[in-house]
């Protein structure tokens, strides 16, 4: 099947979705599990390295084509991003079955989908920036669900801004790259990737395409927008903020890593920040009890785990970021819908107050225990290879100490996390809860049980997701293929030592964890100065701005208004005419004695505009500047162009004396001394620049092509003599009709003032 067909459908099915979801269907999860058995059928061909493409012209003229290309990555992602949002969706149907706004949920729900998976199978980096804009607009949707709630609208501006942003720089990051190597084809920028990694921009190129990586993968100190989030839906939760969204940033750094490994910016970037986010993430972890907050922050210890990774190079290094990021996808997503039942059935998902869930929903225990211990990275699942890898990778890093001493750190505390969700909240007594608990229905609790098996076969049996999946995906991010046996048993190896003190350090911590929780809460300088109080107070500087801004601009005054537009014009043209040298004198010599006395004549007649003492005074010393125009139409030989300005200008003072007159204007309202000073000087300037612009045309040798081209095709395609006739009304058409509508519209508009205005009267006077 053809990708750009694959990436039509996905969009395509936003309203069948919404239709369904309306209703609270289970079949609407036939979307997402269409798509991934589509992009499961082209596995044995990515498996064999080869990659699938599929090409559209977008923009000719610009050279952009909407290119597609699935190879071993892209294949991760596109089985990630529709798989879990099978489960998702099937989810969805029962857990939001009484929520409001159903339909629109699920439309932008199923739009999210296709954009995720336009962006991962792009080989356009332009393209890939529309669909990254378009998972942040989805995004702003889903967050933003219960737009009622001040959490909810000020979660989805948070996310909105930071991503978009993050993606502006992003976008000139991704210009200068295309500028650079003369294509913006991802494969082709992998063909030259010596090239530009010895530009002496790369290292500008490398912070830009950074900054709109960690805007979207939420790394410090651009993290507080993941954890907010949590106020959306758990379904969103689990598609947005565990394995889809969050992963594109990451996704984008692992598609370009083939292009700058080894850079030494972006080793530094990546190693830095990827390593203080695991940091952040683990101390933040620890001071929540809400379970899908804590489970966020354990996504940021993901990301900058995956982050960290990506910047080490290395053929392992890209093992390792594959098989974590199928296994963090897997098992984070089986817990945040965990979370979503137990908030579902027991009215709270408040860690603390939980305990002894078993007994009232043992299948719910079952698959938090399953997921958790993937989380925690212990054998026989798959979690337990992805974490070696990880110390594999750092044992084998130049600063091997440093990233070694923080995975451990932020191992351990994933250990703890994975306690509160599943022993915390299930083992134990029972606790009294809001409501009476017990297993959800099978639309809810399969997606979950999926996650969880999965992650457990794939422990037992690596070769089942290693061969076809993870080596493939691992040899993109590496740029070449990769020899790599993934098992769980590799013997007694320092990352066997490595994952017993960590789970001894995490099972400790949980024993102490209330007693850190307490501590870390107390620390008021977390609330008081971290990022997310620093996006508080920019947002309150930001509306300070506004309002001064309003208050000193915003004056209700048109003619105000107009001054600035005209003032800012002219000196943005004197400003282009100095720093690029455009003025040139042109030759006077043809110029004849009835130009001069015009000339002369529309400096008085401008005068007399300046001069004048009320309105109808300037607006008959404004006609004469039209009449003086219109002969030199009339000089120059264009008399239709003359009698047509004529009329206008004509026309133009009748209209506006009648207006004038029936308008509440006094003789006190006309300009003051200074404000004719102010305007002149205004007008003048612009005057002068126009002036100065034309002189500079003039000067150029005339171009006659489309004059010519006019001439000779007025007759055979618009069947007209009449040049300007026809240049108005076949050439420029849409032209002329937007200009007909303008003015049919201000006139309808100044016709609604003065009735408003004559009932007004008449009220009044009655």
């Amino acid at each position: 099947m053809d990708l750009a067909l694959v990436v039509f459908i996905a969009f395509a099915s936003a309203p069948l979705a919404a239709w369904l979801g309306g209703r609270s269907s289970p079949v609407m999860a036939c979307v997402p599990l269409v798509l991934a058995i589509c992009f499961l059928g082209f596995a044995p061909l990515v498996a064999e390295g080869q990659a699938v493409t599929a090409a559209r012209d977008w923009i000719p003229s610009l050279g952009i084509t909407a290119a597609f290309r699935l190879d071993g990555l892209s294949l991760v992602f596109a089985l990630l991003i529709t798989g879990v949002g099978t489960a998702v969706f099937l989810y969805a149907s029962l857990y939001l079955k009484a929520y409001p706004r159903l339909p629109r949920f699920y439309a932008a729900l199923t739009l999210f989908m296709a954009a995720m998976l336009g962006a991962v199978l792009a080989d356009d980096l332009l393209l890939l920036v529309v669909f990254w804009e378009l998972t942040s607009l989805t995004s702003f949707l889903l967050i933003g669900f219960s737009p009622e709630k001040a959490a909810s609208r000020r979660a989805a501006q948070q996310g909105l801004l930071v991503t978009v942003g993050g993606g502006l720089a992003m976008l000139a990051g991704v210009i200068i790259l295309g500028q650079i190597a003369g294509s913006y084809s991802i494969s082709g920028l992998i063909a030259r990737k010596a090239e530009i990694a010895g530009h002496p921009l790369a290292s500008t190129i490398i912070c830009l395409l950074a900054a709109g990586a960690f805007a979207k993968s939420a790394q410090a100190p651009l993290h507080p927008w993941l954890a907010n989030a949590m106020v959306a839906p758990t379904p969103v939760s689990a598609f947005l903020h565990s394995a889809t969204m969050v992963k594109l940033g990451v996704y984008l750094l692992a598609r370009l890593s083939p292009v700058f490994e080894g850079h030494q910016s972006w080793v530094l970037l990546l190693t830095g920040f990827g390593g203080l986010t695991m940091l952040v993430g683990a101390v933040l972890a620890l001071r929540e009890t809400d379970l899908k907050r804590v489970l966020a922050y354990s996504t940021i210890i993901s990301l900058g785990t995956l982050v960290l990774m990506i910047g080490i190079p290395g053929d392992l290094s890209a093992m390792a970021v594959v098989t974590f990021l199928v296994v963090h996808a897997l098992y984070k997503a089986c817990l945040f819908l965990v979370a979503g039942i137990v908030d579902h059935e027991t009215g709270t998902r408040d860690s603390a107050a939980l305990g002894g869930l078993r007994h009232a929903m043992p299948l719910t225990a079952l698959v938090a225990f399953a997921g958790s211990l993937s989380m925690a990275g212990l054998p026989p699942f798959i979690g337990f290879a992805a974490k070696e890898l990880v110390y594999e990778t750092g044992l084998a890093a130049s600063t091997s100490w440093l990233v070694v001493a923080v995975a451990l750190v932020a191992n351990a505390v994933m250990v703890v996390i994975a306690c509160i969700v599943s022993w915390r909240c299930f083992a134990g007594p029972p606790r009294p809860t809001p409501r009476k608990p017990h297993d959800p229905g099978v639309a809810m609790l399969a997606g979950p049980l999926v996650l969880a098996s999965l992650g457990l076969v794939f422990g037992l049996a690596p070769w089942l997701v290693s061969d076809t999946l993870i080596l493939p995906a691992a040899a993109a991010v590496a740029g070449h293929p990769i020899d790599y046996n993934l098992a769980l048993w590799h013997g007694f190896t320092p990352m066997l030592l490595l994952s017993l003190l960590t789970l001894g350090l995490g099972v400790a911590a949980f024993g102490s964890w209330t007693r850190i929780r307490t501590q870390l809460s107390g620390v008021e300088q977390i609330a008081l100065w971290g990022p997310d109080r620093v996006y508080d107070r920019a947002m309150e500087g930001l509306q300070s701005v506004a309002r001064w801004q309003t208050q000193a601009i915003q004056s209700g005054s048109l003619r105000s208004y107009t001054g600035y537009t005209v003032a800012v014009a002219a000196l943005a043209g004197f400003a282009t005419l100095i720093s690029q040298g455009g003025f040139a004198w042109p030759s006077f010599a043809g110029i004849w004695q009835p130009e001069l006395v015009i000339a002369v004549l529309l400096v008085a007649a401008t005068l007399a505009v300046l001069r004048a003492r009320n309105f109808v005074a300037g607006i008959a010393a404004a006609g004469l500047v039209g009449f003086a125009v219109a002969l030199l139409f009339l000089f120059q030989g264009a008399p239709d162009l003359a009698f047509t300005q004529f009329s206008v200008e004509a026309l133009s003072i009748v209209i506006l004396l009648a207006i004038v007159g029936r308008l509440p204007f006094r003789d006190s309202d006309y300009r003051r001394r200074g404000e004719k000073l102010r305007d002149g000087t205004i007008a003048l300037g612009a005057g002068v620049m126009a002036t100065l612009v034309m002189l500079s045309v003039l000067a150029q040798p005339f171009d006659a092509r489309l004059s010519d081209f006019f001439r000779a095709e007025s007759v055979p395609q618009a069947h007209g003599r009449n040049l300007v006739n026809v240049i108005i009304v076949d050439f420029r058409a849409l032209d002329t009709l937007g200009e007909i509508a303008v003015l049919g519209l201000a006139g309808i508009a100044a016709a609604a003032v003065i009735a408003g205005l004559r009932r007004a009267t008449t009220g009044g006077t009655r």
